[in-house]
């Protein structure tokens, strides 16, 4: 018997130890918007996002495959031109979130108020504040503030994430260098 443990079980322990690191990154999102509850905006960086196990970088095939091709309950998606939106089926007066795809990988995802109901930790938080000073609690202070009389832009450069706050209307945008979001500052 103690053969049988040495023949079998280390070696398959082994490989399985080694083959671990090889799991795609997308099955260990640290902040997958529908299912983690991140609640410390100093754990929030853009790379590590996920909407539907898509991520920044990801190709757009990979895409496709987890936001149009697959069923998510609730959920209808559509691509149109360089996006791929996602609808709320129950309430469909506007695209709730999705991901813009530019030279075949996803360059940015985005998030409203619509899907405030979809998304756990710190961002359901955010797309439910009624005023710019509950968003500023919850986020801290901004890297580059823009503040009008219609509303604010408040960009966290180093997090990779900017939210668009219009009288109770939240729209959060996560992208890495993008620098159309990045040009009103």
């Amino acid at each position: 018997m103690m053969n049988v443990k040495r023949l079998f079980i280390w070696p398959c322990l082994i490989l399985a130890l080694q083959l671990l690191p090889s799991l795609p990154s997308t099955w260990a999102a640290k902040y997958e918007l529908t299912r983690n509850s991140v609640e410390n905006a100093k754990d929030v960086d853009a790379k590590e996002v996920a909407l539907f196990r898509v991520k920044l970088g990801d190709s757009e095939i990979q895409a496709v495959e987890s936001l149009v091709e697959q069923r998510l309950p609730g959920v209808r998606a559509e691509q149109e031109g360089t996006f791929i939106l996602l609808w709320d089926k129950e309430n469909p007066t506007g695209a709730m979130a999705g991901v813009r795809i530019t030279d075949g990988k996803v360059d940015l995802i985005f998030i409203n108020n619509r899907f405030a109901h979809k998304v756990r930790g710190i961002f359901r938080h955010v797309l439910g504040a009624m005023t710019l000073k509950e968003v500023r609690d919850l986020l801290g202070p901004e890297d580059f503030p823009n503040e009008t009389l219609m509303g604010a832009k408040l960009l966290y450069e180093e997090k990779g994430f900017l939210v668009n706050y219009l009288d109770k209307q939240i729209n959060v945008e996560f992208c890495l260098g993008c620098q159309d979001l990045y040009s009103g500052f």
